[in-house]
């Protein structure tokens, strides 16, 4: 059965995969994006199936009323996917306020608002699908990502928080986690100027790495990470959590161990 996607972030990497690959196999998509030029190429030759409109995540109000107009006209939405994201990188002490500001309007505020929007919608609706974008780092800290991990932690806990609010309207969430795959996020990280004392820390490892044209593991086909998500939505009982890829499996197994054998060894004291 056909079904209405909501997208935001719909211009490149998996928010352009998922409405290539959701208009491919028959169904409506509304994507969201800055620039609508970045989509003309695929309006062109889905007009009926394909509706393109301009939101900066940054603004609530204009949030608002893009969500509203696109409730009206469609109708119903079935999945609203808040994917649209921005990367700070650099150690906590050499980002610049305006970095760390933006970090959060977009990656937390940006979603937190975006969900809010469509709650009476979904509720008016019976129901509907909520799938967040977050990460292997919404479970995961690496050094020089800590304003990025901030806004990933930071949504996880809230959409955990609201899909037990929303569970007796029908609402369900799906928190998407997957770790380094093929798109543009490492080439568009807005990084901070480097300071002379980090150089040997970790901060300035995974710096130095970026620099020589590494990454932190092999990359994940973006594809298959996209006909994960949308075969997710389509399940009858999706996950909370979606752990994508087998780094980010490894990482997330690791890191809850980790701190599950923390918490265990203060059992006697706590």
């Amino acid at each position: 059965m056909m079904k209405t996607w909501l997208i935001t972030g719909g211009s490149s990497g998996l928010g352009r995969t998922l409405t290539e690959q959701l208009l491919a196999r028959g169904d409506h998509v509304i994507a969201t994006v800055r620039d609508p030029r970045t989509l003309s190429d695929l309006l062109a030759s889905n007009e009926t199936a394909l509706r393109v409109l301009v939101l900066d995540l940054t603004d609530t109000l204009a949030i608002r009323r893009v969500v509203d107009d696109a409730f009206g006209a469609a109708g119903r939405i079935d999945v609203v996917v808040s994917n649209a994201g921005y990367g700070a990188f650099g150690a906590a002490e050499e980002l610049r306020d305006e970095q760390i500001e933006r970090q959060i309007a977009t990656n937390l505020t940006g979603s937190i608002q975006l969900i809010r929007a469509c709650l009476p919608h979904l509720r008016a609706q019976d129901g509907g699908r909520v799938l967040q974008l977050s990460s292997t780092g919404g479970q995961v800290a690496y050094p020089a990502f800590s304003i990025y991990h901030a806004t990933k932690w930071g949504i996880e806990g809230f959409v955990e928080a609201v899909a037990q609010e929303t569970a007796g309207f029908g609402i369900d969430f799906i928190l998407a986690e997957p770790g380094p795959t093929a798109t543009s996020f490492s080439a568009n990280l807005d990084r901070a100027d480097a300071m002379p004392e980090y150089d040997d820390t970790p901060s300035g490892e995974v710096r130095r790495m970026f620099a020589n044209g590494g990454s932190m593991a092999r990359r994940d086909d973006a594809g298959v990470i996209a006909e994960r998500m949308i075969a997710a939505a389509d399940a009858d009982r999706p996950p909370l959590r979606l752990v994508l890829g087998d780094v980010s499996y490894h990482h997330i197994e690791r890191a809850l161990s980790a701190r599950l054998d923390a918490v265990r060894a203060q059992k006697p004291a706590s």
